[in-house]
């Protein structure tokens, strides 16, 4: 069966004029600009504005640990709104902004997929409204002052061996994960190791999604630590005085981003913090602004719950004050089988055994939303073509057996249409009184913080600590950090810190080899091995199929 594109999908479509989108939510004229027909960016007051009104119900779409079969997050968010809206509701998205080096790497954007995506399709994915561009400046203006800083005398006493502070481009590149800067005699600056990240996984981009106001953005800024000096201190941006001059260059990013879906549902998509060594999920001025816009606001986080759903909860919601009302868990046949051991490449066949085995990986995640943070969930089996109809009836009572709600979602091939059985479901199982809690306390130390997620998170039996991490968990803990919330830094694919662990593991302990703190985002980063932030092109990237002709007619785009 020939299925049609993404990019075929989306021009086809006929997106209302932004004015609509804005209109329909009450927003006036005032409070928006436009960039283009079908985008906007909203100003920061209106949030303001809307103080005092009551908020939407959260709902968060998570999903269990990524495959390589897919799973189907952001399709699945696009069409679970498209469905509640379909149903009457008021029901607005806020997501993440797509990365330039996924787009042009392997992955792809992060529009949703089929009928179940944002517009303008090619806009989102290629630059959008500049947002990712104006932290990757930030971050270099801070990189550029540092080097100057050398320069001109170093009157802070900067160490150039124990400079942390590293640049960064909105582009998989492998050759910049290390390089050496100042080069060619004294003109040039004091030579030194240096290193690139891509842009989404700048501290800077962490505190654009986290600050909620100018001055929090100019103190988050302030605080990001570039160093240490030669008497082991650390040194800020503050000290560089720089914060200002950032804070500048980002006001406008700091404003959300409004568009739309095919079905026309309003969509805020702002921000797009790694999901890794930061929190993985959208700016908290999208999120409160899309409570206060709408009485349902469907929003996910990076990765699986273990990762991403645990960073929302543990430190997006903690530091914005935000209550979840319930989870979606997003899962695929396709997914559940590799995890279950089913031979690369052969997800898509019939393998019931497979299939059995791998649900496992799913029951865990349910069992932490529900136990460790007192949230319902709703899971979604998320349609691919070709599905057996018996393995997706045998999910769906093993669900039930279990007492897990589920439904299937189709949104894919049917848009909203097939996302209406989910959303029933979603509905229905909304509690009056949320009963959510986080995984630890502030008070706990930084330690124990990281054992609680590890024991009852993950499920491993413990943690070890290397040397160099537990030095730094003790320094920290001294200088007054210990309240923090810790993000997790491990591979996204396996519950513990080895990606060959698949499904349930059991009987392992994760190393956590290395710690460091982002003062500015406000958590303390535990490093389960080694985290690239700078990834690579693949031999056939996807830049190789991208074009556009003499008409400005862009093809290739997914």
């Amino acid at each position: 069966m020939n299925y049609k594109t993404d990019i075929e999908i989306a021009r086809a479509s006929s997106p209302l004029p932004i004015s609509e989108i804005a209109g329909a939510l009450g927003i006036d004229t005032a409070d928006w600009a436009p960039y283009g027909r079908y985008k906007a960016k909203l100003d920061g007051g209106l949030l303001n504005k809307r103080q005092g009104g009551p908020d939407g119900r959260l709902i968060l779409v998570t999903a269990i640990s990524p495959t390589p079969a897919g799973e189907g997050k952001t399709t699945t968010s696009v069409g679970l709104a498209d469905a509640m809206a379909r149903l009457g509701k008021r029901v607005m998205l806020a997501l993440r902004e797509p990365s330039l080096g996924p787009v042009f790497g392997m992955k792809g954007g992060a529009a949703g997929g089929g009928y179940a995506q944002l517009l303008p399709m090619e806009e989102l994915n290629l630059h959008f409204t500049g947002d990712i561009h104006a932290v990757t400046t930030a971050n270099n203006l801070l990189s550029a002052v540092i080097d100057n800083h050398l320069q001109q005398g170093n009157a802070l006493g900067l160490d150039p061996r124990k400079i942390t502070w590293r640049r960064c481009l909105d582009m998989n590149d492998r050759v910049l994960r290390h390089v050496v800067v100042g080069l060619g005699g004294t003109p040039c600056g004091v030579p030194r190791e240096d290193a690139f990240d891509i842009s989404a996984a700048s501290e800077v981009m962490a505190v654009l999604c986290l600050a909620q106001s100018r001055r929090d953005l100019k103190e988050r800024l302030a605080r990001l630590i570039v160093g240490q000096a030669r008497d082991g201190r650390f040194v800020t941006c503050g000290d560089l005085k720089t914060e200002g001059a950032m804070a500048a260059l980002l006001d406008d990013a700091l404003q959300p981003n409004l568009v739309q879906t095919l079905e026309h549902t309003p969509a805020l998509v702002h921000g797009g913090p790694f999901a890794n060594i930061a929190h993985g999920c959208n700016s908290v001025v999208a999120t409160r602004l899309a409570l206060k816009l709408a009485d349902y606001v469907v929003t996910e986080a990076g990765f699986g719950a273990d990762l991403g759903a645990e960073k929302f909860f543990d430190i997006k919601c903690r530091q914005a004050g935000l209550t979840p009302s319930i989870c979606v868990a997003v899962a695929s046949l396709r997914a559940l089988k590799c995890h279950g051991g089913a031979v690369k490449g052969r997800y898509g066949e019939a393998n019931q055994q497979a299939l059995e085995g791998g649900v496992s990986n799913l029951l865990a995640h349910v069992e932490n939303i529900q136990g460790r943070f007192g949230l319902p969930v709703v899971v979604a089996l998320n349609a691919f073509p070709g599905d057996p109809d018996s393995e997706r009836a045998w999910l769906l009572e093993y669900c039930a057996q279990k007492g897990i709600p589920a439904a299937p979602s189709d949104v894919w091939a049917k848009g909203g249409a097939g996302g209406e059985a989910l959303a029933r479901q979603v509905l229905a199982n909304l509690p009056d009184r949320p009963s959510f809690r986080f995984a630890y306390p502030d008070a706990l130390p930084l330690r124990e913080k990281i054992e609680t997620i590890v024991r009852e998170i993950y499920g491993g039996d413990g943690v070890h600590f290397w040397p160099a991490a537990a030095k730094m968990l003790s320094m920290l803990e001294g200088a007054g950090y210990g309240h923090l919330p810790v993000c997790m830094a491990k591979t996204q694919y396996s519950l513990s810190d080895d990606p060959k662990k698949l499904g349930r593991p059991s009987g392992f302990t994760v190393d956590i080899k290395n710690v460091r703190l982002s003062a500015g985002a406000g958590f303390v980063v535990a490093y389960a091995g080694d985290v690239m932030t700078m990834p690579g092109l693949p031999r056939v990237p996807a830049a190789e199929g991208i074009d556009i002709d003499q008409d400005g007619v862009i093809s290739g785009l997914f």
